[in-house]
């Protein structure tokens, strides 16, 4: 999976894998966990969301990475040998490895072989039926998704906590009912990809499936978890998902260098904590965790995920542990100009204060949640405006 390398100066460097893997080994998280390695999707399971004409360019791409922008099939580059996205030899190869992990986790879960499972390569929400985007080949969070509902599974609900738009995922399920899509992201006003408004709320009998909470620039802990508790437990209660997909963008972090909202790591735990909480009041317990975005690579994305692996593990680490001497030489050594962090914690390891929804509108984030909720709540018979709903 370390394959998945867009080269140079690309903010996605493989790099914070291999950190958060060593970062959990480190810390004894995965000393009970069982490891599964997977094959790559086939062509006929990528079909399941991408069209066959764009696997082709893909695989064009791969083989042939200096014309990859000139010479598909059908013409046009499918989003390929862009500055976001640019053509890297084994594109399809380690692509389709990342997308068959997160389908091979999705399956087992349908199959009832295992509850959790976890791959902090996938998460690639970006990806079109016909294009690459925001640095994603295939869609492995769309692929996982489909992959339980061709496994018996009804209802799948999907968080996304990316500091972008979920919009490939959004995109794939728009008019599909059996699937429910919450992002929280900055707002469009601000960030790339210019979606997920609060009026984006599905399509057809699809209505109310779609759930987009913009957040300010700026946005920190408390409000943000203000937003997140104010809409998504009531929606997941509502929709009664059996399994939940959610997927962990490290980006929402105030460190990370291509967006603004000012999440710390434990503001990133909290919201693992409660997702967890809620697969199981929700979704039975069934949950798969995806990896995302995340491009502070040393100081930010190996704690978070690492934090994640814990916490799908129900082995939770406390905030207030030394990250390893070891791991600490390893990420000076690749990264010399970056300080690692000597702990888990950004110095709020008590957790975080949600201030909840009390219905009023006090701030910018207040009036983000009152928009959201008058699109969404009166598609699931929920009350927009009381706030036990």
């Amino acid at each position: 999976m370390l394959g998945y390398d867009w080269a140079g100066a690309h903010p996605m460097n493989p790099l914070r894998w291999e950190l958060t893997w060593s970062l959990a080994r480190g810390l004894g998280v995965l000393d009970q966990v069982e490891l599964t390695a997977p094959r790559p999707a086939t062509d006929d399971v990528l079909a399941g969301i991408h069209t066959r004409g764009y696997i082709e360019a893909v695989k064009a791409a791969s083989a042939d990475p200096a014309s990859a922008a000139f010479r598909f099939v059908g013409g046009g580059s499918h989003g390929i040998g862009t500055d976001d996205n640019p053509a890297f030899a084994g594109m399809h190869e380690s692509s389709a490895l990342i997308a068959g992990g997160s389908v091979l986790a999705a399956t087992a879960i349908a199959r009832g072989e295992v509850d959790r499972a976890v791959n902090i390569a996938g998460g690639l929400h970006h990806a079109m039926a016909d294009a690459a985007a925001g640095f994603c080949v295939y869609n492995d969070a769309a692929l996982a998704v489909k992959a339980l509902l061709d496994n018996g599974i009804e209802r799948v609900a999907y968080v996304d906590v990316d500091v972008h738009h979920g919009d490939g995922v959004q995109a794939a399920f728009y008019d599909d009912p059996r699937v429910l899509t919450v992002s929280i992201h900055e707002t469009p006003l601000a960030l790339w990809p210019g979606t997920g408004w609060p009026t984006e709320v599905g399509r057809g009998a699809a209505a109310g499936t779609a759930v987009n909470i913009p957040v300010p620039a700026g946005t920190s802990d408390p409000l943000w978890h203000r937003a997140f508790h104010a809409v998504v437990p009531s929606v997941l209660r509502a929709f009664r998902p059996q399994v939940l997909v959610t997927q962990h963008g490290a980006d929402s972090h105030a460190e990370d260098p291509l967006a603004d909202v000012n999440l710390s790591v434990d503001g990133q735990l909290a919201s693992y904590r409660a997702l967890r909480t809620w697969a199981e009041e929700f979704a039975d317990g069934r949950w798969l965790a995806l990896g995302g975005g995340g491009y502070q690579l040393v100081r930010v994305v190996p704690r978070s995920w690492t934090h994640l692996l814990a916490t799908v593990a129900d082995r939770d680490i406390d905030p207030r542990v030394a990250t390893p001497l070891q791991w600490r030489q390893q990420a000076k050594a690749a990264r010399p100009n970056v300080l690692p962090p000597t702990a888990m914690t950004d110095g709020h390891p008590g957790g975080v204060d949600v201030p909840f929804w009390d219905g009023e509108r006090h701030t910018a984030v207040d009036t983000a949640i009152d928009q959201v909720r008058r699109a969404v709540f009166p598609l699931h018979g929920l009350d927009p405006f009381d706030p036990r709903d």
